[in-house]
């Protein structure tokens, strides 16, 4: 069973239960896998991650942690800032190795979320979500040399 991310991403009262941490190591692992599964493929490029948000107050706070992770594993962020839930399903995210969006969509103003999807849009794979949160937990340790686990 899922610890952080349940049907539609991570969801909680933002700086209580989803903090700016949880967002810098989620931010952190995505870099990471993407840049390790580029070199695998003979890509010397840094993976492209492109993040949107909503106008929660709180979402700049989890961007810009998001984007701090992300800088910190070499990859190149593209933040677009305040997207609509439209422009989430639109194919621009082919460009990129995957997107995150920061959002809680109808929760209350003090909750918030972060959804990560795949370079086609598509909610990412149970078993990589799986991997996020043994990151986010200290169990997963990230090594450019050892295989990926996906």
């Amino acid at each position: 069973m899922a610890k952080y991310f349940g049907t539609d991403g991570f969801r909680g009262e933002a700086g209580i239960t989803l903090t700016a941490d949880h967002a810098y190591k989620v931010g952190r692992f995505l870099g990471w896998y993407y840049n390790v599964l580029r070199e695998r493929n003979g890509d010397n490029n840094p993976a492209r991650v492109v993040i949107g948000k909503d106008t929660r107050r709180s979402s700049y706070m989890f961007e810009h942690s998001l984007d701090v992770g992300l800088n910190d594993s070499r990859a190149d962020v593209h933040l677009i800032h305040v997207i609509t839930k439209l422009w989430f399903t639109s194919p621009v995210w082919m460009c990129f190795d995957c997107g995150i969006m920061v959002s809680d969509s109808y929760d209350l103003y003090y909750d918030n979320g972060i959804r990560l999807v795949d370079c086609y849009g598509e909610k990412m794979l149970k078993e990589f979500l799986l991997l996020v949160e043994i990151y986010i937990d200290g169990k997963l340790y990230m090594d450019w040399r050892y295989p990926l686990p996906l």
